[in-house]
């Protein structure tokens, strides 16, 4: 038996009026989804616990089996495992974005435009994070690069800050949202100095894409101590994954970390090298266990993008879901899927919420003759629900 994961980061959502009252997932063609719906078993499950931040840090940690309230320790110190960043146990990690601030205003004034800074590419956010370096790397503070518009600091015995993460006040003037620890504060708005007319920056304002000028510190957290997954479910385990979190959360976990060529976290992604990745890793690669994360979703509901975040959920389905079932079916192998979001991202909040989500298990030994749709609605009309979201892989993984 093979055990997979496919998680559509936000991609549950809300009814929309644009949709004629649809969510995006019900909008979606998902055929195969739906096929799979009606053969296994459709429900809600509850990934994020009470009183916990709905972030895909918390909600994926969750889904690979491991109750947050026990193992969660921060969002930034698994992303920086992913990197290869040095940890003492006293150090506190923060992810820093490049933002898109308005220009002319004073600091505290402007207004959060884009958290993603057009979706920077990692070759251009490492220039910028370069002049970081160069002006703000000390042996308090170390900046290191990650993927895209995310990286990563150091605060060399630090403490942990609560900081609120960028994407949840796109359009709002930043002044209460700034820092209260004055040094953080500072270096946000010397970076708006470094960055803003960066030659760099000036080039992609040209192009019209948004510049990237502006450091965002939230998501602080210390050395996570995670239990090896092998150990822990019996289950040899590989990741396919765009992010630096998920990477990291299966470095942190002993799992098989596999970089796909052309993978970017967004919607235009490479879906077929990610579920070849998979296929390889648990038909050629002696691996019992895959997680395949899309990012898309995620990302075009924080942009406020509803068709392009109903075209990605549709993408999941025929670039991702349909060929790893077809190439299990024709190896003869019996495997089981767990399909679901981590969390929902409606577009019309443009950032999480901390809502149960649909889910699909389905197995390929054990079929039930039903016709369903995969969506909000008909997985909570099933009346089953697990109020635990890390139970999930004990189900999916029992033998």
């Amino acid at each position: 038996m093979k055990y997979i994961v496919v998680l559509g980061d936000g991609m549950a959502g809300l009814p929309l009026k644009e949709l004629g009252g649809k969510t995006t997932l019900e909008a979606a063609r998902t055929p195969v989804m739906d096929e799979m719906a009606g053969k296994g078993e459709m429900g809600m499950v509850q990934n994020v616990p009470a009183g916990m931040a709905p972030g895909s840090d918390v909600a994926n940690l969750a889904v690979m089996g491991y109750d947050p309230g026990v193992y969660y320790s921060g969002r930034s110190p698994v992303e920086a495992l992913s990197i290869g960043i040095p940890m003492s146990d006293d150090d506190v990690i923060f992810r820093c974005n490049l933002v898109t601030l308005t220009e002319q205003e004073p600091y505290a004034e402007k207004t959060i435009v884009d958290h993603s800074s057009s979706e920077i590419s990692s070759e251009d956010a490492d220039i910028l994070m370069d002049a970081i370096r160069e002006a703000f790397n000390s042996e308090e503070f170390q900046f290191y690069s990650g993927t895209a518009y995310r990286h990563i600091c150091v605060w060399k015995h630090g403490r942990v800050l609560d900081m609120t993460p960028p994407h949840d006040h796109l359009g709002k003037v930043i002044g209460p949202y700034l820092p209260e620890e004055k040094r953080f504060r500072d270096m946000m708005e010397r970076s708006f100095e470094i960055l803003n007319n960066h030659p760099l920056n000036l080039e992609r304002a040209a192009m019209g894409k948004n510049k990237a000028n502006s450091l965002w510190f939230w998501g602080a957290g210390t050395k996570p101590k995670l239990k090896n997954f092998h150990e822990k479910t019996g289950k040899t385990g590989a990741m396919i994954s765009a992010v630096d979190l998920l990477k990291g959360l299966a470095v942190g976990m002993g799992m098989k970390v596999i970089q796909v060529e052309g993978a970017t976290g967004s919607l235009e992604t490479n879906y077929e090298g990610k579920a070849q990745a998979a296929i390889d890793a648990l038909l050629k690669g002696g691996c019992d266990f895959a997680y395949i994360h899309l990012e898309g979703p995620d990302e075009m509901a924080h942009q406020g993008k509803m068709e392009h975040k109903v075209k990605s959920i549709e993408y999941l389905d025929s670039r991702i879901v349909a060929p790893i079932k077809k190439a299990m079916e024709n190896a003869g192998e019996d495997f089981r899927m767990l399909i679901l979001p981590d969390h929902p991202n409606p577009v019309c909040y443009r950032t999480h919420t901390a809502d149960p989500v649909p889910y699909v298990l389905y197995d390929s030994t054990m079929q039930r003759r039903a016709i369903a749709h995969y969506s909000e609605k008909e997985a909570m009309e099933t009346g089953i629900f697990e109020p635990d979201g890390y139970k999930m892989m004990e189900r999916l993984l029992q033998e």
